[in-house]
């Protein structure tokens, strides 16, 4: 006897499921991981696992022993993708404990709180990392410089990020073209070869990444794009008004997080908008907020918090802009 089954409109069919999902993003940030691994060393590789082990720990505590719950999660990729992103918007030399505590924040409360995978309004990772910094703001600004394959956990040499660099020498009152002579060169950043978070430095790395993903079909270019083009469109209007005072739009493209954001966090399914335009609205908001965050506010950096603003709009993005229905006028 044959088993039917009915279910409403729209009747699509696809390959895709969360754990496809889930593993394709976690293949798409294997390029960055071993790029940070090469740069930082064994401190990249140790802290990366650390956040691993404990969001995969922490999300099996709170549905074994919280919500009692028999269907695990914890290998559907992902507790391992928060956990990886967790690990790429730190330094390296972050203490292993600040970043077990770190989990917890991204799995137990922006994620298990409200019910778990899809049910999240904010991106884990990044209210993670934001807890992180507000909690333990020096060993969040602490920026180990590159050692290449290095297999020291301490004694790391530290010293500024291209947008700290940038952000304090205007603050003194120097020029750009001064400023810009202390920071790595266009194509050292391309490749990875600066201080900074773990994961975001190579911009060439979460490229490769991003077309994979587009190729799988896991995201779509309207959120990245929009995202980078706002933030190369409004600072180069700034940096043509004044050079001196503005760096160029190339330097914001490949300082700081925003690759890494734009292509990885930004495009989360669950925290992002359905449709087509509401996401490029939402990547140009994120782009906005980033410029200013990073010209005028406190932080040298602001990816993460333009990005978990535009996730409180998430939901005001849908109801705005919603798909005309089929057959309606």
């Amino acid at each position: 006897m044959s088993t039917y089954i009915l279910s409403g409109s729209p009747h699509v069919h696809e390959q895709q499921d969360v754990k496809k999902i889930m593993w394709g993003v976690i293949y798409a940030l294997i390029p960055a991981w071993l790029v940070s691994i090469y740069f930082f060393g064994l401190p990249a590789l140790f802290l990366s696992l650390v956040a691993v082990a404990s969001c995969l720990l922490f999300e099996f505590l709170i549905q074994k022993y919280l919500y009692k719950s028999n269907e695990l999660t914890i290998t559907d990729g992902s507790a391992v993708i928060t956990g990886l992103l967790l690990a790429f918007n730190v330094p390296s030399s972050l203490p292993w404990w600040q970043m077990v505590i770190g989990s917890l924040v991204a799995i137990g409360v922006a994620k298990m709180t409200y019910g778990g995978l899809g049910k999240n309004p904010f991106n884990p990772a990044l209210v993670g990392r934001v807890f992180l910094l507000i909690s333990f703001p020096v060993e969040m600004t602490t920026w180990p410089k590159v050692s290449p394959l290095s297999t020291s956990l301490t004694d790391v040499i530290t010293g500024p990020t291209s947008l700290g660099v940038i952000k304090e020498g205007l603050m003194k009152g120097e020029t750009i073209s001064k400023l810009m002579q202390n920071v790595p060169s266009y194509t050292d950043m391309f490749v990875g070869n600066m201080g900074g978070s773990l994961g975001e430095i190579s911009a060439l790395a979460i490229i490769i990444g991003g077309i994979y993903m587009l190729i799988r079909k896991i995201i779509t270019w309207h959120i990245p794009v929009s995202y980078i083009l706002t933030v190369f469109v409004f600072t180069g209007i700034l940096w043509l008004i004044n050079p001196e005072q503005y760096a160029d739009p190339v330097f914001h493209l490949l300082a700081g997080g925003l690759m890494l954001g734009a292509v990885f966090m930004a495009t989360d399914m669950v925290t992002s908008p359905i449709n087509h335009k509401a996401q490029l609205i939402f990547g140009i908001g994120c782009g906005v907020l980033t410029v200013l965050i990073r010209i005028w506010g406190a932080y040298p950096e602001g990816v993460s918090f333009a990005i978990l603003i535009m996730n409180a709009a998430t939901p005001l993005l849908n109801n705005l802009v919603k798909p005309k229905r089929f057959g309606g006028a």
